[in-house]
Order: structure tokens, then sequence, then C-alpha cells
């Protein structure tokens, strides 16, 4: 069993964030609400308990409080932020609002540079984002970290394992914010580190075989990054037991299919049923213009061709599904204060309505964690480097309506698009990149010919998790190549326009 840290979200944006810098350190860690009960915690048998940060003040009303008796739990604690005033408010210490509200950046004086700070660089630079903070110690705490605008940056009681800092060590502008978690983590803490991507299979392995025994496993297969390293682990566990199901709903890349069919038939010759329901979804989708409602109605026609498959294949008892860490955090059950800004789906329904149970050996993973285990499972570099690609394909990527001739629009957009930005070096640096079709027309002239055609969107940002994400500066030589190509080759689009639009306020996706 691996050595697991606790983080306790209090409704930071940071959160997630806190989690994949531990995780980096080879050590692995989990994130509860709050108010998780005491025993969940120590069933765990945590080496150590990290306390976000969050939007609101100590004292504000329905402001969230710790369980009185975690500190009972005799591990080392590192308070971040509203996690610090949480540490000092349970102990006596005095937290004040702020009278200047301290964002940004700010410079670290260290005043004890043992355990937590060990190899810390004096005045190095840390980033604050807090209201409130902490005018007078609890008993038995010491200073050891301050900035101009916080006398009391960072505070410790080593008797009692306790570290608080007012800062943000997880955000990439804290200087040396990865040497602070690895501090805490391996002096403090006493971990060895023993989370890697090998091991991760080797256990992962083990358990889907245990969990199965000689049961036979159906996975919808998408041929994205999710779905596919989870159909090779646990084809290396189980083999000929799992089936997996491909459905082509017609909203699909070019070549998506073909490529699906080569990879997991020819080269990891895993049992493959393909299903063309493309006539179904279209009819189901016909005159639907609102996202939500296209998900709802592509997740219940594929739920429809997807129990005929697991009749046809028989004796199925579980269902296989590329659930990951963050879609759990972000379900009701693992919820904490933090705002939802858009629900997760995955086979939404299937579980409940087919009876099977289920079978989800990545959700421990963070996206970046499952492209390192598909690595050693020796998934090729063009599935794992995939941009994401929505459950709901381009029926969310077409404003309006979907219908055949506007995915064949769409679709040719998209192609010349990705292959483009490849064929200039630049697909590795986007997260995610993709093309949308508008509902709207606008005047064009072709060959001294007026047009009234269709306008395209592309869309490419830069992002570490999907969570915020910056606008890619396309060069403009590439992107006028672009427009040049989809205007000139696909009759019915006469106008391509970029989104310079960060997330937030915008998402990546229009629907």
């Amino acid at each position: 069993m691996h050595e697991t840290i606790i983080i306790l979200d209090f409704g930071s944006q940071y959160t997630q964030l806190i989690a994949r810098r531990i995780r980096e350190q080879n050590v692995y860690c989990e994130i509860y609400p709050f108010n998780v009960p005491l025993e969940t915690i120590e069933s765990k048998n945590p080496r150590g308990i990290v306390l976000s940060g969050g939007p609101m003040s100590i004292y504000e009303e329905g402001a969230p409080q710790i369980s009185e008796n975690i500190f009972s739990l005799n591990v080392p604690f590192l308070g971040i932020c509203y996690g610090l005033c949480t540490i000092a408010h349970h102990f006596n210490g005095v937290v004040a609002h702020s009278d200047k509200r301290e964002y940004g950046r700010a410079e670290l004086e260290i005043i004890h540079n043992t355990d937590l700070f060990a190899g810390i660089e004096n005045k190095s630079r840390v980033w604050m984002s807090h209201g409130d903070r902490l005018d007078t110690l609890p008993k038995d705490f010491e200073i050891i970290a301050r900035t101009a605008n916080s006398p009391i940056a960072a505070i410790h009681s080593k008797q009692m394992r306790l570290y608080g800092i007012q800062f943000h060590p997880e955000v990439v502008h804290t200087e040396y914010g990865d040497k602070i978690l690895h501090n805490f983590l391996y002096r403090i803490c006493g971990v060895k580190g023993d989370w890697t991507s090998s091991a991760f299979i080797t256990e992962t392995v083990e358990h889907i075989k245990r969990q199965v025994g000689n049961s036979r496993v159906v996975l919808g297969l998408s041929g994205g990054v999710d779905s596919s390293v989870t159909a090779v682990l646990i084809n290396r566990a189980i083999g000929e037991q799992l089936t997996c199901v491909f459905i082509d709903n017609g909203l699909l890349r070019i070549g998506e299919r073909e490529q699906v069919e080569k990879t997991f038939r020819s080269y990891f010759h895993i049992n493959l049923r393909v299903v063309d329901g493309t006539r179904d979804f279209l009819e189901a989708l016909a005159g639907v213009t609102d996202p939500e409602k296209k998900r709802k109605i592509i997740g219940n026609v594929f739920i429809k061709f997807f129990e005929k498959e697991a009749r046809t294949v028989g004796g199925v008892e579980f269902l296989a599904q590329g659930t990951l860490y963050p879609d759990l955090i972000e379900s009701t059950s693992f919820k904490g204060p933090s705002a939802t800004i858009k629900s997760h789906h995955n086979v939404g329904g299937l579980p409940e309505k087919m009876s099977l149970q289920l079978v989800e050996p990545l959700r421990e993973l963070f996206k970046d964690e499952v492209r390192k285990v598909g690595k050693q499972l020796n998934i090729p570099d063009e599935i794992l480097q995939r941009h994401p690609f929505p459950g709901p394909g381009l029926a969310v990527r077409i404003l309006g309506p979907v219908t055949k001739e506007k995915l064949g629009l769409l679709s040719r957009a998209d192609k010349i698009f990705i292959d483009e930005i490849k064929a200039a070096g630049v697909y590795n640096e986007v997260w995610q990149a993709l093309a949308v079709l508008l509902p709207v027309r606008s005047v064009g002239v072709m060959g001294d010919h007026r047009t009234y055609d269709r306008t395209v969107v592309l869309r490419a940002v830069t992002s570490v998790d999907g969570m915020t994400a910056d606008w890619y500066p396309m060069q403009h030589r590439l992107l006028a190549h672009i427009s040049n190509r989809i205007i000139n080759e696909i009759p019915g689009i006469n106008r391509v326009v970029y989104d310079v639009s960060s997330k937030p306020p915008s998402t990546i996706e229009w629907e």
C-alpha cells in the first residue's frame, strides 16, 4: 500500500494543483472536502495532511471550519493561506482582515531555514492571494518567515509538527514552491516516495485481476487518451475477458474510426467490436440546438447501442470507464465548497441501467499521470499526445442544429487545422486545438462571384490541466495559410476567424 497525503479542500481554485505538485514528487495524495468524517481520514493512515486555501474569511458566516478533533491524529499538517488561518484560529491565534489585500508577487524573508525552508534562498519570490492575515501567534508557535505586507507569512510548531504559510507554494510563480513541498513531504512527513508509473501499473493490474476474477468486462472505447490507456491496462490484466466497443456516432473526426481499429486490433490485439450508429445519432439530433440536450440525446443513444452490444457479448458483469481523479473530485460525493462550472459526464447512466460493477483503473490519476502510464504501456504518441476531444464529438462544435452537411464542413476544416499545426511543429505546444462552425452566414467574393456562406472559428489554447487556459499566439503566417486552405478547399465556408479569449472567463469549448 502506497504512502498517502490527505488534502482537505476549503474551496481554493488551486486545490487540484496542490495534488498535482505532490504527485510530481512521487507521493500519492487524495483530496477530500474540509468536512469529511474523521474516520475516513484515519482509514487512509495518512503520513501528513495539507489544508488548502479558500475564498472566504475565517470569520465569515458559513466559512468552512475544520473538525475539532483533527489535530489529534498526530501527523504533520501544512496549512496554505486559509489553511494557515484555520490552524491559527484553532489554537487561539488572532486572525484579522488585512487593511491591504496582498495579491501577487512578494519577497519572502526567511527567519528559520530549518525543515520547511531548508535549502530555500532568502528573499525568494512567492505568490500571495489573501485578504485575512495572522496578527497574533498561537501559543507554542514561532514565526519562520515574513514579507513586507505580512509580518507573519509562515509559522510552525515543531513540537506538534504544524506548519502554516500565507503564500501558495503550488503555483509556478512561487520560486521554490516545489522545494518547500518536498521539504514538507520528505523532511517533515518522512515519506519515501513510492508513487511511480511502473508501481501504479503493477499494483493496478493485480487489483483488476482480483476484482474481475473470471468475469467478462466491456469498455466503451472512444480512442481518446483515457479510454485507450484504460483498455490497454485492463487487457494486460485479463486479456480475452475484455471486449471493447467502439460506436461510430458520425460525430467523429476524419480517420478516427480507422485509427482506432488499426491501433487496438492490429497493434494491441484487443477484442474490439465496431458499430456504425451514424444514422440513429443524426436522426435523434435533428433540429436540436441546446448543447445540454445534445449531450443527453447522444448519451441516451449511446446507451441503447452499448446495451445491445453488451448483451451480444454475453456474461458481462463489469463496465470499464476511463474516469480520472478530477472527475471524482468534481462529482457530488467529493465536492468541497468550490464552485462548479461544468458537470462531468462519462458514460452517463450506464452502471445503473445495466447493473454492472465498475472497473475504473485510472480513478486515482490526473491527465498528465495517465499519459505517463500510457508511455510505460507503449501506447503510441499519436494517441497519448492527442488533444482532448469532447464525448459528444463535433455535435457540440456545431452551434445550432447538427446536420450531415455541417458535419462534412466542420470535419474537413478541423482536419486542415490539425494537419497544418502538426506540420508546423506546434501541435504539442497547444493543449487543445479545435474548429467551431457558427450558425451565421456572411457575404464574400470568390472568382468575381458573390458568396453567402458559413464561418468557421479556429481555437487553440495552452494549459496545464484544462482548468485554466490562455489562447495560443499562433503565427500570423500560419493562420493565413490555414485560412486560405479552408476557404479554398471547402465549398460552403467563406470566412475564418481566430478565438483570442482565455479561460476564464470563456470555456475552451464553445458549448
